[in-house]
């Protein structure tokens, strides 16, 4: 008999969660996209980071990077031959990793940050010194392609500083 005394809406609110109501669950995702929000900076630099650890040891093994061919060509014509290729591809990976490691634990970054901008423009420099390798009747090839999605890694990196700058 308590029961049925309860007006229907007060049953509903007491027996179900407020998240089932649509202003609650617009609420809810507003939460979640500010939750997000705040940390998407440091998902970028730690996805970075990631990935530029990756392809940093790659290099540091003989044949075990798929770029290791263009990025030995590419060495080669920025430092007009005087850095052999046993020592560029070390030094190549050795820089890529600890630009990872930075960007990952977030030590270092400005100057971390530097050295990455200064990398890219090498690699994007390749796309003029090395124009048979990276086009083929002005398509990328897959050497270009290679280089092209480091397009997507600059974008996360000038989120990255301009965070970094602010602070």
């Amino acid at each position: 008999m308590l029961l049925t005394s309860y007006p229907r809406h007060l049953l509903r609110d007491r027996f179900l969660p407020a998240l089932r109501t649509p202003s609650a669950r617009r609420t809810a995702r507003q939460r979640a996209a500010e939750h997000y929000r705040a940390r998407s900076t440091a998902v970028l630099r730690i996805s970075v980071g990631v990935l530029y650890c990756w392809f940093g040891v790659l290099k540091l093994f003989p044949a075990g990077s798929p770029a290791e061919e263009i990025a030995a060509a590419a060495m080669t014509k920025l430092t007009g031959g005087q850095l052999p290729t046993t020592v560029s591809m070390p030094l190549l990976g050795t820089a890529e990793t600890l630009i990872g490691l930075a960007l990952v634990t977030g030590l270092l970054l400005r100057p971390a940050l530097m050295l990455f901008f200064g990398h890219m423009t090498g690699v994007f420099v390749t796309l003029a010194l090395l124009p048979g390798q990276m086009w083929h009747h002005g398509m990328p090839t897959l050497e270009g392609q290679y280089v092209l999605k480091n397009l997507v890694l600059v974008a996360a990196c000038l989120a990255v500083a301009s965070d970094e700058l602010t602070r």
